[in-house]
């Protein structure tokens, strides 16, 4: 495999939340497939500075406001890439395809449609997530609890673990039930900390696999249309949810913890370097919160994940 081409890419959002893609030419590696705009560094370029200079030569844009979305490497049969991706929120002028491309503004829940590259999945699925997710505290009182729960979903949560260690399966899936549906009122996807088969049965968005569940899989455990996230603490406990084509993954402690006093945090660069070897979204779990969301996309995260900062007591 020849040395990997470093190409940075714009994930361009607009005041509605549609997406920005564009179709490459016949003729190009990949050509026929739909991509998100953007193109090789130059020497002694930074990623920012070749975004900027991409999206102008491109579509005749220039960049205001933009952050680090996700980095993929990805291996072709004739070559490697490092996709450096970046989400870009403001810019100026009207975006056009200067190089004859056509170009379409799609709904992140409709890019699913489009034929991409394979390298550009993760960046679909990085689209289609928030910045945070709430994992939900242990329900000591059911009515407490689902009121905290609506204050948190009023606050803006659109993402959600229902984490309940402490329930039998039974109670577990009559809270589920009461959860799901209060969450969807609230367009909130709901992934289930059970059994993934317990996911349909119940109508909830997904699965989350802990570190038991993520080790005894062998295969994806549900089908496309529903999504399949895992915690771990290594690349190799991560990898083994790429493996399984988890569409997101957990990655902890970053930060010393007081449920976990004796666990030594990775830290932010250690963090960084992990996420660097996957190509999934990843939130930082562990001690964080909001505050913490832009020193995570620094490094490559999806965002922060927890209790703290997203629970609404």
């Amino acid at each position: 495999m020849s040395q990997r081409i470093h190409v940075v890419a714009a994930a361009i959002v607009n005041a509605q939340g549609d997406v920005l893609i564009a179709k490459r030419a016949e003729h190009l590696h990949q050509g026929g497939l739909w991509e998100f705009p953007g193109g090789k560094l130059e020497s002694g370029e930074t990623a920012r500075d070749a975004l900027s200079r991409e999206l102008h030569e491109e579509l005749g844009i220039d960049v205001l406001e933009a952050r680090p979305l996700i980095r993929v490497s990805h291996d072709y049969s004739d070559k490697s890439v490092l996709l450096d991706v970046w989400q870009v929120s403001r810019f100026a002028g009207q975006p056009h395809g200067r190089e004859g491309q056509p170009i379409a503004w799609v709904a992140k829940a409709s890019l699913q449609d489009y034929a991409f590259p394979a390298a550009n999945q993760p960046i679909v699925d990085a689209l289609q997530l928030p910045t945070h997710y709430l994992i939900t505290p242990d329900p000591a009182d059911e009515a407490t609890f689902l009121a905290g729960l609506q204050r948190s979903l009023q606050a803006g949560i659109k993402l959600m673990q229902l984490r309940a260690k402490g329930l039998s399966e039974t109670d577990y899936a009559a809270l589920a039930k009461k959860v799901i549906e209060l969450a969807h009122a609230h367009d909130c996807r709901v992934l289930l900390n059970a059994a993934p088969e317990m996911v349909q049965r119940l109508g909830a968005d997904g699965v989350h696999l802990d570190s038991k569940r993520l080790a005894a899989a062998i295969t994806r455990p549900l089908p496309d249309s529903l999504l399949v996230a895992a915690s771990g603490h290594s690349l190799d406990e991560l990898k083994k949810a790429e493996a399984i084509g988890a569409n997101f993954a957990l990655l902890s402690p970053v930060k010393y913890t007081k449920s976990h006093p004796d666990t030594e945090p990775l830290g932010w660069e250690m963090f960084g370097q992990i996420v660097d070897q996957l190509a999934l979204p990843v939130y930082a779990l562990g001690g964080v919160s909001d505050v913490d969301e832009a020193e995570a996309f620094a490094h490559g995260a999806q965002g922060c994940a927890g209790i703290r900062g997203y629970w609404r007591e």
